[in-house]
């Protein structure tokens, strides 16, 4: 979880460096899950059943998302 500062407060370094890692780990996660979806459209769009698994991988998606 991210550190916030208050009104009028700098962060001090250590909860800056953290804030840059977890901003860093996040940025890569949430390009990993947008590839899959975009694969998971594409692959069902090129196959004849597209909207049905289109909408159970992106649920497959967002309850992984969720269970975190």
């Amino acid at each position: 979880m991210p550190y916030r500062r208050r009104k009028g407060e700098d962060l001090p370094g250590w909860k800056w460096e953290r804030n840059t890692f977890h901003r860093q780990v996040r940025a890569r996660v949430e390009r990993v899950f947008a590839r899959m979806t975009w694969k998971i459209l594409r692959d069902c769009r090129l196959k004849g059943d597209r909207v049905h698994h289109a909408t159970r991988g992106i649920a497959r998606l967002h309850n992984l998302a969720l269970a975190g």
